[in-house]
Formats: structure tokens, C-alpha cells, sequence
């Protein structure tokens, strides 16, 4: 069994219902799910919070993703603090920086990760890094922030190996998505077949990033089997002896039942 430890089930992105899709990954040997609850407004907070308190295999994190970093405000920050102090939400994220769109401008980005890490201090609660052509920022950010107090999780791990060493001693563990899957992503499978074994999980991303042999459609969390696969094959593992330790971390570092 697996632990899908990162996927966005908004209903802009799945207006068929959660429901449906979460059976899809039952039924493909996924056993729970951290959905992540980022956007421009409180919307998408709100709902993973929601459906991880009505769903005993869901569990939620909450956060401002850097593309939206510009829309924070006093009370915006205050609601996701209530929100992360739920039982179910169990992180805060996610948070990080993303240099290749700048949808809100890097100093601002910078600012609001620092104050979404203050916040994940206060709630303690690892946090949930997205990092895009940011690498020295990022880290940087993460020292100076104390976040090895909290600890958390790269999520869609994309960056090469002296990031990972840096992120590693720092208390985060490496989240591989269906990237991990793609041919000439070289960087990403030399850091999935060196990583520490307790130190790596597996997730979709979903709706983005579907694996091959499903790229180009709308990823969902049955799709995680595949990055699993991979991963394994990387390290040399069977596929059971790499879900029954992503599932171990997993559990751990969210602190799942």
C-alpha cells in the first residue's frame, strides 16, 4: 500500500467529486492521502481541512504557494493559522519560492515563506517546500528561518544532489513526484537512487505532472503506483519493499495514525 503525500482535489480541478477518484487509488493500492490546500483565496484551504475531517484515509495541509505570495493579508494569515491548528491538518504548505513564472514578485515571495514558516513554528507542524529555480533562495530561507525546528518535506523534488545533502541536514525529507518518471529528468533519478531510505516519499502532484506512461493526461493519486515503480527500480528495490518504507516515512513525518 501506498501514501499519496501530496495532491490538490479542488473541485475546479476534479468536478466529478473527490469521491470517485480517491476509490480509483483505493482500488490501485493507495491507502491515504495528504491533500495540500494552496490558492489566491481561502477556498482551497478550506476544503482539504474539510474533506480530511469528514475522510479517515485524508489528511490536510494548509499554506500560501509562492505563485499567489502578492494576496496575503493579516487576516488571510490568521485564518490559515486557525486552519493549521486543526487536528487533521497536519503541516503547513504549500509554501516555498518559484522564480520561473513569478506570478508575485521574488521579494514579496521571499517575505511571505519567511512568515509562513513563522507560522508553521507557532502551530509546530513540518512544512510542505515548493522550490522553482530557487535553490540558493530557498535554503537560505530555511536556515535563517529556523525551520529545522519543524522540519518538512521537499515536495516534487527537482533540483541535483548538493541540494538535497543541504535540504537533508536541514530535517526535510525528498517528496518524488511523476517527474522521477521522465527519461531525461538525470539529476532527480541520481538523488532518488543515493537518497536515505528513511528520508524519501513518493506523491503525485496531482492534477499536474501525470507519469509515464500516462503523461499528458490529468494526474491523479491511483497514479502514484507508477512514480513508485520508478523510484524503485532506481534504487535497486522490489516495489514492495520501496511502498512499505515511503508508506513508514510518510506516516511519520505527518504523524498519521
Amino acid at each position: 500500500m501506498l501514501i499519496d503525500t501530496h495532491c490538490h482535489l479542488d473541485p475546479n480541478y476534479f468536478p466529478e467529486g473527490e469521491d470517485a477518484v480517491l476509490e480509483r487509488a483505493r482500488e490501485a493500492g493507495v491507502e491515504a492521502f495528504v491533500v495540500i490546500g494552496v490558492g489566491e483565496d481561502l477556498g482551497p484551504a478550506r476544503f482539504a481541512a474539510g474533506l480530511a475531517a469528514r475522510r479517515p484515509d485524508v489528511w490536510a495541509s494548509v499554506g500560501l504557494h509562492p505563485h499567489d505570495a502578492r494576496v496575503l493579508d493579516g487576516p488571510m494569515e490568521d485564518e490559515l493559522e486557525r486552519l493549521a491548528r486543526e487536528p487533521r491538518v497536519r503541516a503547513v504548505g504549500e509554501i516555498g519560492l518559484d522564480y520561473h513564472y513569478m506570478h508575485s514578485p521574488r521579494e514579496t515571495q521571499k517575505e511571505v515563506f519567511r512568515r509562513m514558516i513563522a507560522l508553521a513554528r507557532r502551530v509546530q507542524k513540518p512544512i510542505v517546500v515548493h522550490t522553482r529555480e530557487a535553490a540558493e533562495d530557498t535554503i537560505t530561507v530555511l536556515e535563517e528561518e529556523g525551520a529545522r525546528e519543524v522540519g518538512g518535506i521537499i515536495h516534487c523534488f527537482s533540483e541535483d544532489r548538493p541540494f538535497a545533502e543541504r535540504a537533508l541536514a536541514l530535517g526535510f525529507d525528498l517528496s518524488f513526484s511523476g517527474i522521477v518518471t521522465f527519461k531525461n529528468a538525470r539529476a532527480i533519478h541520481e538523488v532518488a537512487a543515493w537518497a536515505p531510505p528513511d528520508r524519501i516519499l513518493v506523491e503525485t502532484d496531482s492534477p499536474y505532472l501525470a507519469p509515464i506512461p500516462l503523461r499528458g493526461k490529468r494526474c491523479e493519486p491511483a497514479y502514484v503506483v507508477h512514480t513508485a515503480r520508478r523510484v524503485a527500480e532506481l534504487r535497486g528495490e522490489s516495489f514492495d519493499v520501496l511502498a512499505a518504507r515511503t508508506t513508514e516515512n510518510a506516516r511519520r513525518r505527518f504523524g498519521l495514525a
